[in-house]
């Protein structure tokens, strides 16, 4: 059994532990995204995957939803793990479970029918409707296996256990590259057949979550009577989840915006900012793992009342991300013109030249992120989601400002210059909240602490 309380013991060495399968498996699903769309572009055709991108960014809105409340709720998961209050984490996730369950049966449906609608809204070209449409319906028919693969993943690592679902998410992303192939290539399925694996193998991943709880952890078994709504918990539960979930849509969104002050700039220019994406979610993706481990860490030791532990992990997991960046400024910056050539054909020396530009600058910015996911890894921890969500909105925000203010003088370049000023404004804010923060003793209504009338 990998479950793993942090209220004891080496506190780098558990950090580590728990956020090396989680990189591990962020990176494995970056690299079977692109192979997916290989897919659909070798075998349908180049408006296929005009298709596939275009309903990309509306199937990530509602699924980067659905695992915001899956992340709000597994903070509470984690606070009554770490009290050793086994009954009220039972009656979390039961309640979790039930509830967000039928919430993703509801969006499944609404989403169904809005496909083609939000599709005509954002002026999709005719030839690609149907196809965008096609495959959203698919995505969104199969919410509840999204949701509950999301959900599984996240119980089990608020106990501490994050290498059983980067196991289960590599034999998801295995099964999906093999039905693409065989639906796509073989049956001659379209993009509905890449959606339909997609499908299929979070279904298979969301039930082999359930089958590996029930065999190989006892304390998450629910017996008669144990799996019921409790209806004072879920409203502290959606007060964590619709935060979260917010959060991580409202980011998304910034990004689409981000996009737009690109745009302008020309195809060579857009065809190099699409390249450099790829590179900051490589680089970027690492730093958000630390801050998702940092947050099981604080929850856990916030429902233990262990005060100076909290702030020890803040330090260690600052030091890890310090150290990531360290690890990957020099390659970057040196190895950009290597990087672009990964994803620029022969003879496009424009779109090289715009790509090294952004990232000669991003490799120093890299070091910005490593801190905010830190910080944001302990506000979530604690409890002060609110937080999140405004230094989030105020770095995105202040990110789309200077962008539009910033390309039509400085172009790609001055892209790059918005994230860094994003991300110091978002540095500063938090810094300034966490130090406020920590002269507070921590709060009476932490999960330890059963409610007034609770024994």
């Amino acid at each position: 059994m990998a479950i793993n309380s942090m209220t004891r013991g080496s506190i780098p060495g558990q950090l580590l532990r728990f956020s090396l399968p989680m990189v591990l498996g962020n990176l494995f699903q970056l690299t079977y995204n692109a192979v997916d769309t290989i897919v659909v572009g070798r075998w349908v055709g180049k408006n296929a995957v005009a298709a596939v991108g275009t309903a990309n960014p509306i199937m990530n809105v509602v699924i980067f939803f659905i695992g915001g409340i899956c992340m709000g709720a597994s903070v509470l998961m984690a606070e009554y793990y770490g009290a050793e209050d086994l009954r009220r984490l039972k009656r979390e996730i039961s309640t979790t479970l039930l509830a967000g369950g039928l919430f993703a049966l509801a969006m499944s449906v609404l989403c169904f029918f809005l496909a083609r609608p939000v599709l005509l809204l954002i002026h999709t070209p005719p030839e690609i409707l149907d196809d965008a449409a096609g495959y959203l319906r698919v995505i969104f028919a199969g919410l509840l296996f999204t949701y509950l693969y999301n959900f599984y993943s996240n119980t089990l690592r608020s106990i501490g256990d994050s290498r059983t679902p980067l196991l289960f998410l590599i034999l998801s992303s295995l099964l999906n590259i093999g039905l693409d192939i065989a639906f796509v290539a073989g049956l001659k399925m379209g993009v509905r057949g890449a959606a339909v694996a997609t499908v299929i193998s979070q279904a298979v991943s969301g039930l082999l979550c359930i089958l590996y709880i029930r065999i190989r952890i006892p304390l998450l078994r629910f017996g008669r009577g144990e799996l019921v709504l409790d209806v004072s918990m879920l409203t502290r539960t959606v007060s964590y989840s619709w935060v979260t979930a917010l959060q991580q849509t409202c980011i998304y969104v910034g990004k689409l915006a981000v996009q737009g002050a690109v745009n302008p700039l020309g195809v060579d220019s857009i065809a190099a900012f699409n390249a450099v994406a790829r590179v900051d979610d490589f680089a970027i993706t690492p730093m958000q793992s630390i801050g998702s481990a940092l947050t099981t860490f604080t929850a856990q030791n916030h429902g233990a009342r262990s005060e100076q532990r909290i702030h020890r992990g803040l330090a260690c997991g600052a030091l890890l991300g310090t150290g990531y960046w360290a690890l990957i400024c020099a390659p970057v910056f040196f190895g950009a013109g290597a990087v672009m050539h990964l994803f620029v054909p022969t003879g496009g020396q424009d779109v090289l030249a715009l790509g090294m530009l952004y990232l000669h600058r991003m490799a120093f910015f890299y070091l910005l992120p490593a801190w905010t996911n830190t910080l944001q890894g302990y506000f979530r921890g604690r409890g002060l989601l609110v937080t999140t969500l405004v230094s989030s909105l105020l770095q995105i925000g202040i990110r789309v400002i200077c962008s539009y203010a910033l390309a039509p003088t400085s172009g790609i370049g001055g892209i790059a210059w918005a994230c860094g000023i994003g991300w110091t404004a978002m540095v500063l804010y938090e810094l300034s909240l966490y130090l406020r923060d920590r002269r507070r003793p921590l709060r009476p209504e932490s999960a330890g602490a059963p409610p007034a009338g609770e024994k």
